[in-house]
């Protein structure tokens, strides 16, 4: 009999799983459960779930640390933070500031009713609206921009008020006498907070570094050249996930928007115009959609009509005829 062992054994199965290979699969398979076992139902998006592996609790920690190093760069940048300090909060900074307060409040009452109706409908909803610490302030800024960050820390840069105001090309007090669309701003904003869509990020962005890292580890075999495509291919693969999931959050935050500003009794028909303001910015140039984290404009418009019908009816419902 030949002394020459059976290919299988020096080749099979077996040496896979006991190699640098095995190594990786065993990790992969451990972050596809860590994944499944994880899976929260996203607030204010009933059927939806999400990877979410941060409390409340920890989540308004965060987004209270993120916020004040945020005001604090634009301060150091020479951004003034309107009616910081409230003792010399006169003029347009109070009533810039006011006017964001005020909307916000409204959205505010909004997101608990809606929350509460949610819960009468069978939903399981952990009731997130009154454990933020609900906070605005208006930046002085020409960047277009706002947000709001886990546990209801909000921004609003003077720079979006054009776009979201008369449009006519500077920013003045003229701005907020109609405040519909800064309402549209606000709500998708104070959407993504409602729907843990940080928490989500930063649980996703985690487990994608062990999984880069499981791959390193399998990879270590491998010429150098090797391993940079292998990596690269890993890379480009974990980005267009990432991506379609942040456009996905997107979606979700205009629908939540659009249902708080309904409930506020502010006009959803501004949403649709704003969007195609918005993407008039910049000369319309924006990438292809498949590689941004945001949908383009012109599809974030039509998602904005097709729920239309049922946000008018809801307003009308609630706030009487729209004119």
């Amino acid at each position: 009999m030949s002394d020459e062992k059976p290919f299988i054994r020096e080749n099979g199965l077996g040496d896979i799983i006991g190699g640098r290979f095995g190594i990786v699969i065993v990790a992969l398979i451990g972050i596809f459960l860590y994944w499944q076992m994880n899976q929260q139902d996203v607030p204010f998006a009933p059927g939806k779930k999400q990877l979410n592996t941060l409390s409340v609790e920890q989540e308004i920690q965060l987004g209270e640390q993120s916020y004040l190093q945020i005001l604090q760069q634009e301060h150091g940048q020479g951004n003034t933070v309107l009616c910081a300090d409230e003792a010399s909060c006169t003029g347009d900074a109070r009533e810039l500031t006011q006017t964001v307060r005020e909307i916000g409040a409204r959205l505010e009452k909004a997101a608990l009713e809606l929350e509460n109706d949610y819960r009468i409908q069978g939903y399981r909803m952990p009731g997130v609206v009154e454990k933020f610490n609900w906070t605005y302030y208006v930046v002085q800024s020409d960047t277009p921009n706002a947000f709001c960050l886990p546990g209801g820390y909000v921004a609003v840069y003077t720079g979006i008020l054009d776009i979201t105001g008369n449009y006519d090309g500077r920013v003045t007090l003229d701005d907020i006498a109609d405040v519909n669309k800064l309402a549209v701003v606000m709500g998708h904003e104070i959407g993504h907070a409602l729907a843990h869509h940080g928490a989500a990020r930063m649980s996703t962005q985690q487990m994608l570094q062990v999984g880069q890292m499981a791959v390193a580890v399998g990879l270590g075999d491998m010429s150098a050249g090797q391993q940079q495509m292998v990596m690269q291919a890993f890379g480009v693969a974990a980005q267009g996930g990432f991506l379609a999931f942040s456009r996905e959050h997107e979606t979700q935050a205009d629908k939540i928007g659009l249902d708080l500003l309904v409930r506020a009794c502010y006009d959803p028909r501004e949403a649709p115009e704003l969007w195609e303001r918005m993407g008039e910015i910049g000369g319309g140039q924006r990438p292809p959609e498949w590689m941004s984290t945001h949908p383009g404009s012109d599809t974030r418009a039509e998602n904005f009509r097709k729920w239309m019908p049922d946000a008018i009816a809801e307003y009308e419902r609630r706030c009487g005829p729209l004119r």
